[in-house]
């Protein structure tokens, strides 16, 4: 009998898809959050993968500002306070990975002359005025969006309560955005090439269309299933419109994606969602 040959895969070590799943899974949480995820995973050209499951990190991260904003507001505190908390809540659990990269790509986008100057920019960990004023803004606008979506006493159901039904919308609203706004990420990802060869997005590959695609369509239906129907036009349009003028901007700036233009495509398509909810509850 010939020995088998050395380099035939074992299919004893073959992953099945539940674990294949399971490992992107993990991929996704490590990339786009600090939870403390067990066990280890060798992510240098694998995490592009795992964009397909972008949006379920988002739904994570959505739920758990909500639920802050649902147990503050049902302690008494009021509306400004609990979307404060809220906030804090997103922040801690991303680790302000995000806004860390908003930061860094308003400071290189807005700061440097050539391309070469604006990528080195983006790499110094100091923060310069262009990233401080992006996150006021930003952070502004979110509180902004989050206590008009409260105050609006948007109610998916007729019947809750008046406190259940601010909780309802803070928490339908947050996870639709947070969903679109890690697919929008997966679309810039792939939509735009690496802007240097050893950057972290860089060595997370290049992510295939069906992943893309995939994130696309979890996205998509994740806001379909929550939010009602102006709503829901409103927020997916303007993430499109949002991460198509990112896109363009990397592009015309850097010529490509970094891992703080990802962070800053986030940002920026979430807010863009929360504000296009927001707007939509006026009409209610």
């Amino acid at each position: 009998m010939t020995d088998p040959r050395p380099d035939s895969p074992d299919p004893y070590q073959q992953p099945s898809r539940r674990q294949r799943w399971f490992d992107d899974l993990r991929l996704a949480l490590m990339l786009l959050t600090r939870l403390p995820i067990p066990g280890g995973i060798h992510v240098e050209g694998q995490v592009a993968r795992a964009v397909w499951l972008f949006p379920l990190v988002g739904v994570l991260v959505g739920l758990g500002g909500g639920a802050v904003f649902y147990a503050a507001n049902r302690i008494g505190l009021g509306i400004s306070t609990s979307a404060l908390l809220t906030i804090g809540m997103q922040v801690l659990l991303t680790g302000a990975l995000h806004e860390d990269g908003l930061a860094d790509t308003a400071d290189g986008f807005g700061g440097g002359r050539t391309r070469e100057r604006k990528l080195e920019i983006m790499r110094d960990s100091r923060i310069g005025t262009y990233g401080v004023v992006a996150l006021l803004l930003i952070l502004s606008l979110r509180f902004s969006a989050l206590q008009e979506l409260a105050s609006n006493l948007l109610s998916i159901s007729d019947e809750l309560d008046e406190t259940i039904s601010h909780a309802g919308a803070i928490i339908v609203a947050l996870v639709a955005a947070g969903a679109l706004s890690r697919a929008a990420m997966a679309a810039a990802w792939y939509l735009l090439p690496a802007a240097r060869p050893d950057g972290l997005a860089a060595s997370g590959g290049s992510v295939p269309l069906p992943s893309a695609l995939l994130a696309l369509g979890l996205a998509i239906a994740i806001a379909f299933l929550l939010l009602p129907g102006t709503a829901f036009m409103l927020a997916v349009a303007g993430v499109a419109a949002m991460t198509l003028a990112m896109v363009l901007l990397a592009h015309r700036q850097i010529g490509g994606h970094t891992g703080d233009v990802l962070g800053a495509v986030q940002q920026a398509t979430e807010i863009t969602a929360l504000l296009a909810i927001g707007a939509a509850t006026l009409q209610v």
